[in-house]
């Protein structure tokens, strides 16, 4: 006869829960280890309840032997009739080398032997059962005359159901509540895990402001959701910086472009010797080169945004470093009639990358020569608060920058009203925030009246091994 697989429906979620998993994988240990330990409790019970009747019944032997050499026979069986009555007394017979039997309560045994034996007790039996079973022990008295003392086998064996019983209840309800606390916590963890999943889902279809809600109860999964929603903090920051990147050079890059098509176009139709053709194509380059030195400004700053700290990171001394920007940009700042004056702190470690630390300085310094009139006083500054940390200052006595321009100057591609006759591509602050932010530091521009500081502190600054 054919034989057809029986169906079977899928398993409840909540029994597919790792905490669910971990909860009955703990209660199969416990009842492991319920079992070991209880069957050590059943047998050091079963042999102290033995040898507490041994030494009962061998007590009694050398009382009873004790009242025979003293009485005699009758003496013993008078004492023995007064001790075998109670429902704790223990069992007595008293025998003699014909077999019959003098006095107690065991019955005759046919080949009794001194020692240790076990007698059946038929009219003791339950309904006409099993007989009782009764350990005794039995001894030669002398002239054939054998007497046996013994206790009741079946209180052990009471004992030790009672014990087996206690014990099946136990590991019968452990399992039960570690089922049941195993659903319950998989209920529990479930809901954690579908708000997870929901608000991934509601992400990853376009909703970019969706957090994972937290519980304040500060548990794993209460840590894991603050991770997730920083992670979702930064992911939304660096999609709003894309898609700001992508409306300033929709923008900012259409007025060069134009230009320099205007100016191929111009030089095709009005240029008429190979001079005019030269200028057009050196006008050309010069936008060309304007533009990708622009893209490559927005190619370091999209590097930097992306960066992980601890993969370039390394212990700087950021004194060294501020002299040597000082003494590489000392001589432009004296030709274009600025004086660029450092004061540095010696001695001052950070953690960080040198090269974007270099290039900020530089364009912090850059910036001020670029944007400050001939006579300008420009000085590089370096202290170290062991409150605040470490703070790098460029400022200068200049004319300053509009109040309004102030919260704007980080943006890329933002030149002040002052600014745009000079130079530049308006991406120099926005490459030294962008530094800034990576190695955790705070970037502060204010109007000093009359000029402009712009302060990095990094809080992490430490003072230089010797």
């Amino acid at each position: 006869m054919p034989s057809f697989p029986m169906p079977r429906g899928p398993i409840p979620r909540v029994l597919r829960t790792t905490s669910f998993r971990l909860a009955a994988i703990y209660v199969v240990i416990f009842v492991l280890s319920a079992m070991v330990l209880g069957a050590a409790v059943f047998w050091a019970a079963r042999s102290a309840l033995k040898q507490q009747m041994g030494a009962r019944i061998e007590t009694e032997m050398a009382f009873l032997r004790e009242e025979f050499r003293v009485g005699g026979v009758d003496r013993l069986i008078a004492v023995v009739q007064s001790r075998g009555k109670g429902a704790s007394a223990l069992d007595y017979l008293i025998q003699d080398s014909r077999g019959v039997h003098l006095a107690g309560e065991l019955p005759r045994v046919a080949a009794l032997e001194p020692g240790w034996t076990m007698i059946d007790v038929p009219e003791a039996s339950e309904d006409g059962g099993r007989p009782e079973q009764v350990q005794a022990l039995t001894a030669d008295l002398g002239g054939g005359l054998l007497l046996a003392v013994g206790d009741d086998f079946g209180r052990t064996s009471e004992v030790e159901e009672a014990i087996a019983t206690a014990f099946l209840w136990t590991v019968g309800l452990a399992v039960l509540l570690g089922i049941g606390g195993g659903v319950l916590l998989s209920r529990a963890f479930l809901r954690r895990v579908d708000a997870i999943a929901n608000t991934a889902e509601a992400i990853i279809g376009g909703d970019l402001t969706r957090r994972v809600p937290l519980r304040g109860s500060g548990d794993d999964l209460d840590r894991l959701a603050g991770t997730l929603n920083r992670m979702l903090d930064r992911i939304d920051v660096l999609m709003e910086s894309l898609r700001q990147v992508s409306s300033d050079i929709a923008h900012d890059l259409r007025t060069p472009l134009s230009r320099l098509c205007q100016r191929l176009e111009d030089a095709r139709m009005h240029a008429t010797s190979m001079s005019d053709y030269r200028d057009a194509v050196d006008g050309a380059i010069a936008e060309s080169e304007q533009l990708l030195d622009t893209f490559a400004a927005l190619l370091r700053i999209a590097q930097v945004e992306g960066a992980a700290p601890s993969k370039t990171f390394a212990e700087i001394d950021l004194s060294a470093l501020a002299e040597t920007v000082a003494d590489a940009y000392g001589p432009d700042a004296e030709e274009a009639g600025r004086a660029l004056i450092a004061k540095v702190a010696p001695g001052i470690v950070i953690r960080g990358d040198r090269e974007l630390l270099t290039q900020a300085i530089a364009n912090l310094v850059e910036n001020t020569l670029r944007h400050t009139p001939p006579g300008t006083r420009i000085e590089l500054l370096l202290s170290d608060d062991p409150a605040a940390g470490a703070c790098l200052c460029i400022q200068d006595d200049g004319p300053g920058v509009d109040p309004d321009d102030l919260p704007r100057l980080t943006q890329r591609f933002y030149r002040g009203e002052h600014s745009r006759t000079t130079p530049g591509n308006g991406l120099g602050l926005s490459l030294v925030a962008a530094v800034a932010d990576l190695h955790r530091a705070t970037l502060l521009i204010e109007n000093r009246h009359p000029g402009l500081k712009v302060s990095l502190r990094f809080a992490q600054a430490r003072e230089a091994l010797t």
